[in-house]
């Protein structure tokens, strides 16, 4: 049901598809002589568009699959941008043949939520490393499940948190780290103003849930990232406003607030339907950071002001499309040519599900 369901919502979105592209060598090999991880694209939306841009760009990874349920349209348009050949062209329910295609040595998984769990699986069970998008699951038991298939094929799984890359993120995360802030009382984090086009997205049975396994997922996850720490207490609120049927199985906005065992609170909100912004900041003892735009990607600038002591702080950095893509890719390549554990790995997307489910239940519409 949720192929059918997908393929039927992707197809309205596959002619105005555009893409541009850097041309990628037939070469198994960079030009420095270093192999590269062949990639196979699980889905080819508008993300998996952005991720084989990104991994033309990187030094060791290539594409090598295409896995579609448009083959005639969608395989063979990427297939000639990506230099892929025909017999490594699948569809969904060709997909266990890539057990057999020595070119292809990882997954890179974008499909609807609901998803994820299945193909992940059935890309372990055929030796093929994975890279899933988040969230990993819809809900927690799915991403054991992931994890415990990805263990058993001795495989890598790693989930597509690109703020964990991000050199703006990693620069503020340090400073935080370092006490300049002194000691964090409180975090606060919104991702609006998006209106999904993707209509999957407000389907239960693809998505798993609303807005917060979309966007408000990255200010939930940073929270987490930057205190090291596991949220002890979960609250929510959802709302509907909406009287139309566009919402009719998941939430139009959410409201939540966590606590940590240290004592920080942390508190968040996303929509797919409430104009806004996207935002990340932070409250220390002596210094505040507020960093908007946050969580976008495409020709941005991240920006942070706030204040250390008496120092003001401020700076940014640039989140040009595909950059973060670019070192989420390079990584995970790196993972799998050097036998390392991803810095985002099966049990980062576990942790966010434990915390998303607890969210989800305290506001009186539990999604497992």
């Amino acid at each position: 049901m949720d192929r059918r369901r997908f393929a039927q919502l992707s197809a309205f979105a596959l002619a105005s598809t555009q893409v541009r592209v850097s041309a990628q060598s037939n070469s198994n090999n960079s030009a420095s002589g270093t192999r590269r991880v062949g990639i196979a694209a699980v889905g080819l939306g508008s993300i998996a568009e952005v991720f084989m841009r990104a991994v033309t760009a990187t030094p060791n990874a290539r594409i090598t699959g295409l896995v579609t349920g448009h083959p005639a349209e969608k395989g063979v348009k990427f297939g000639a941008l990506y230099n892929v050949p025909g017999n490594s062209i699948y569809t969904y329910e060709t997909f266990d043949r890539l057990r057999d295609n020595p070119a292809i040595d990882a997954v890179y998984i974008a499909l609807p939520n609901s998803m994820h769990c299945e193909y992940t699986i059935r890309a372990a069970e055929a030796g093929k490393h994975v890279f899933c998008e988040k969230p990993m699951g819809i809900s927690s038991a799915e991403c054991r499940r992931m994890i415990e298939a990805c263990r058993r094929a001795n495989v890598k799984l790693m989930i597509g948190y690109r703020i964990h890359y991000d050199a703006t993120f990693r620069k503020l995360r340090e400073l935080v780290r370092s006490g300049a802030l002194g000691e964090i009382q409180s975090y606060q984090g919104g991702f609006y103003g998006m209106r999904n086009k993707q209509q999957w997205r407000l389907d239960r049975s693809l998505a798993g849930g609303g807005s917060l396994l979309d966007l408000g997922i990255y200010p939930l996850n940073a929270v987490r990232w930057f205190t090291g720490e596991e949220p002890e207490i979960c609250r929510g609120l959802v709302a509907t406003r909406d009287k139309g049927q566009a919402f009719a199985t998941v939430e139009q906005s959410i409201n939540w607030m966590v606590k940590f065992p240290s004592g920080i609170l942390a508190s968040g909100g996303s929509s797919y339907e409430q104009s806004g912004t996207n935002f990340f900041a932070i409250n220390g003892t002596t210094g505040h950071l507020r960093l908007e735009p946050a969580f976008v990607y495409g020709d941005a600038i991240l920006k942070y002001t706030g204040t250390a002591g008496d120092t003001e702080l401020s700076g940014g950095g640039p989140v040009y499309d595909p950059d973060q893509f670019v070192l989420e890719a390079t990584h995970f390549a790196d993972c799998v040519l050097h036998n390392s554990q991803p810095a985002t790995p099966g049990e980062e997307g576990l942790a966010d599900l434990l915390a998303i489910e607890a969210i989800y239940a305290s506001a009186g519409t539990p999604i497992a």
